[in-house]
């Protein structure tokens, strides 16, 4: 969808990026970094002295490529980037960032520029610990809490490396003790990726394979709206009683 609407001619579209509470830096279409807002420049103060430089405002006029370990590799990815690009970085083995690229592109379709962005920065070491803190979440407790039937309490944070953890847990607990159901507790969850659905959904398939029921409890209003398009009749309930009656019922006829 194009933008809409008109900009005020009192609004100078340089002050409304360099208002904007992100890293914004923009590139030409060689790739040499152009401009970047007030964010941009506080924040790059602590990362510049690993390339050797001093001051932020140096890094105006500098190729892309003097980032990058392997410049070739990135000229490749660059040209064929045709949307949005989105990675995972680490900077010079010190900070943590997610790098989000966007191509600016005029009424023809043509490339002038880019976007680039810095979401999420962190020290290495700020990573190190979120990423503890989310291995101690994933020791959670596999409940038997009925007959061939498994509860899973899920507390903190659901993205997708944690979701692939717990199919891979999920999986072989099923095939080893022939259980029929799974019951996921999702009330303990604090955030959510925006693929949290294709998550729930893999998670529900893999075991739907197997021959086991995965039900789906402590569904929240932010949940909802989440995994309201799951393409399956996976079971959801409101709480984990709920969700253990239908259980009891369904073994029992």
């Amino acid at each position: 969808m194009a933008a809409i609407g008109a900009i005020p001619d009192s609004i100078s579209l340089l002050h409304a990026l360099d208002y904007i509470g992100e890293t914004i830096i923009i590139a030409d279409t060689s790739y040499t970094v152009r401009w970047m807002n007030t964010e941009a420049c506080r924040l790059l103060t602590d990362v510049v002295p690993l390339f050797g430089l001093s001051d932020c405002r140096e890094l105006i006029g500098m190729n892309m490529d003097s980032f990058h370990k392997q410049p070739d590799r990135q000229k490749q990815l660059m040209k064929q980037l045709n949307e949005t690009h989105r990675s995972r970085i680490t900077i010079r083995n010190e900070f943590v960032t997610d790098i989000v690229i966007t191509p600016i592109k005029n009424a023809e379709d043509a490339i002038e520029g880019y976007i680039v962005m810095l979401m999420d920065v962190t020290t290495q070491a700020e990573e190190q610990k979120r990423s503890e803190k989310l291995i101690k979440e994933l020791s959670i407790p596999i409940l038997n809490i009925w007959e061939k039937t498994i509860a899973l309490p899920l507390i903190g944070e659901f993205d997708k490396d944690r979701s692939d953890q717990l199919l891979a847990t999920i999986l072989a607990e099923c095939s080893e003790k022939g259980i029929e159901h799974v019951l996921v507790d999702l009330s303990g969850i604090t955030e959510f990726e925006n693929q949290i659905r294709y998550q729930i959904q893999m998670l529900t398939d893999s075991l739907k394979l197997i021959g086991t029921e995965c039900i789906l409890v402590g569904i929240n209003p932010k949940l909802a709206m989440s995994i309201v398009k799951l393409e399956s009749k996976t079971k959801t309930f409101g709480t984990a009683y709920e969700g253990l009656k239908y259980i009891i019922q369904h073994q029992t006829k």
